[in-house]
């Protein structure tokens, strides 16, 4: 059996969702089997057209500072938000969205990208239970 990784991702801002998506890449490409559990605000970024923000004072730059961010990112051959999140999915990473937590931020199952499996979070820990990687971004 392959190596696990479980992630939790509780913020939806753009720094938060790339740890995690270059994460899953990463493991993925590794051979790892990859669990990412998103719950309460981490729920923003499982949503079709998500357009996460840089965290605190850099969210004064709006989307100019994503764009910028993105730009130093690409010049070190990492793609973008919605690429690394579809690069992940791509590579076999599941995703999950926290059942309570999408009742309580008023999140709807149509509002998510495919792929999202929406879970509770006893799911969760049992998938996670036996991982060698556990890892709480938040």
């Amino acid at each position: 059996m392959a190596d696990k990784m479980a992630l939790v991702v509780s913020e939806g801002t753009f720094d938060k969702a790339m740890m995690a998506f270059i994460l899953g890449t990463i493991g993925a490409s590794m051979g790892m089997e990859v669990h990412i559990f998103f719950t309460f605000f981490g729920l923003e970024v499982l949503k079709k057209n998500a357009k996460p923000k840089l965290p605190g004072i850099y969210r004064l730059f709006g989307s100019l500072g994503v764009k910028m961010m993105e730009k130093k990112m690409k010049k070190q051959n990492i793609g973008g938000f919605e690429e690394s999140r579809q690069q992940t999915i791509d590579l076999g990473a599941k995703l999950y969205a926290c059942s309570t937590s999408m009742s309580i931020m008023g999140v709807k199952e149509e509002d998510l990208i495919d792929g999202v499996e929406i879970v509770g979070a006893t799911k969760f820990i049992d998938l996670a239970m036996d991982a060698k990687v556990q890892l709480f971004i938040g």
